[in-house]
């Protein structure tokens, strides 16, 4: 009797592994990233994940998770992008993790300010925000070097002064509708629009 009940209890234990093994996540498979990456990605972003134009982010060293959860947004739609859509719609969610880790393993890209007065105007808002208007600093989400919070804010260190600038107008305006950064970009003057994006370009 004693044998039968631990046997039973061992064969338990196994069917409960191989259940969690069934369930757990498909690790992100690297070599199935950098197919993607140097093949459907890169017209846009670059075989490394350096943009190919300044309208177009880079995604060397964006945080992985955060790759993955746009193009996942971008499939169902939830993030209005006609070009996006179409690209993201044959990805699978293991796809998608794969892209966003080979990206993220490339390495960031280093870029400077043009306009260093307006840079200067930027630094203050990232650091302390827009006080009597109730615009948060920037830093509060994004880090004190701009390179966020994985999974939640993005890196924004390095992306173009052109890009950033059309993210937050598009924020402003409606365009692209968020409920965290659209009240936040609505406050902002135009100069202090391009102040920020000059600042945010510079950063490393």
């Amino acid at each position: 009797m004693r044998l039968s009940l631990g046997f039973a209890g061992f064969m338990s234990l196994v069917y409960a592994g191989a259940l969690c093994a069934a369930d757990a996540p498909a690790k992100p498979d690297l070599e199935r990233g950098k197919q993607l990456g140097t093949t459907v990605c890169s017209a846009c972003h670059g075989a490394d994940g350096r943009g190919t134009a300044a309208t177009n982010p880079n995604l060397a060293g964006q945080h992985a998770d955060y790759i993955a959860a746009q193009l996942a947004a971008f499939k169902a739609g939830t993030r209005p992008s006609p070009i996006m859509q179409g690209m993201a719609a044959g990805l699978s969610p293991e796809d998608m993790k794969s892209v966003g880790e080979y990206y993220s393993s490339q390495k960031p890209v280093e870029s400077m300010a043009r306009d260093k007065a307006l840079a200067q105007r930027g630094e203050k808002l990232w650091r302390a925000g827009i006080k009597g208007m109730n615009a948060p600093a920037c830093a509060g989400c994004h880090g004190a070097a701009g390179h966020g919070i994985p999974a939640q804010y993005p890196r924004l260190a390095g992306q173009s002064a052109d890009l950033v600038e059309g993210w937050l107008k598009a924020y402003a305006t409606g365009a692209r509708p968020h409920q965290v950064m659209s009240p936040i970009a609505a406050k902002l003057s135009e100069n202090d629009t391009k102040a920020l994006a000059q600042y945010i370009s510079g950063l490393r």
